[in-house]
């Protein structure tokens, strides 16, 4: 066992976690996490944190991190292994090896899907860093993009087919630019509130445009965070 694995195993189970629920709680699988305690795995200083965090222990030490260097070293250290004349040197699985990295990198981002405004027809994804389990500052489950439908904001520099990205709501946020389902269409509009039974949905496809509504008629669905333009 090594250090780094030896350290998270004592954290692991003062914390009273099984090695199940640590793997839940990192996004991994619970084979990683024995294989990490057991030593097998090199650790980045990103995944050492974020298993810090979770067991609320120190574990960023600067020793436990293999370089490529130490580990050069380690390797000429050990004695040259004697194989048999009839016996083929085993060849290391390249599956194995990608499913490690997969697992490692799959904490560190996630695909985030691209929709159209029905949410029914998907574009592909983009994969984005995830950090203390929220993109964007929010949960990994309430964030997508949307593609861009119409021109009508284009005062807002929201031109059709650019890319935005959002996350999910169910409330009204004043002053705040969103897709809201209105009389049976999804739109984009910016919402300012006139008073607690009424908005003014605002829209600029060259000349701004204004339509006071009342908000039980308005479905919030994502508030857009960021728009990547296309060129």
């Amino acid at each position: 066992m090594s250090r780094v694995g030896e350290k998270i195993k004592n954290a692991r189970e003062s914390s009273g976690l099984t090695q199940k629920a640590l793997a839940k709680k990192l996004g991994l699988a619970e084979k990683y996490i024995n294989e990490v305690e057991l030593g097998r795995k090199v650790l980045s200083e990103n995944l050492i944190d974020r298993i810090g965090k979770v067991l609320n222990t120190d574990l960023n030490d600067i020793s436990m991190v293999v370089t490529d260097e130490e580990l050069m070293k380690e390797v000429k250290k050990e004695p040259a292994r004697k194989v048999a004349p009839s016996i083929a040197t085993p060849k290391m699985d390249l599956r194995e090896v990608n499913e490690d990295w997969s697992n490692a990198f799959s904490s560190v981002f996630r695909k985030v899907p691209i929709y159209d405004y029905s949410f029914t027809k998907e574009f592909g994804a983009v994969e984005l860093p995830v950090h203390s389990n929220k993109i964007n500052g929010y949960t990994i489950d309430k964030v997508f993009y949307i593609v861009i439908e119409e021109d009508d904001m284009l005062g807002f520099r929201i031109s059709k087919g650019d890319k935005a990205l959002v996350h999910s709501v169910k409330e009204i946020e004043n002053n705040s630019i969103m897709l809201l389902e209105h009389q049976g269409k999804r739109i984009v509009r910016q919402v300012k509130k006139i008073d607690n039974t009424k908005i003014l949905l605002v829209s600029n496809k060259g000349n701004l445009v204004t339509d006071t509504v009342s908000i039980k008629d308005i479905k919030p669905l994502a508030k857009l965070d960021k728009i990547e333009i296309e060129l």
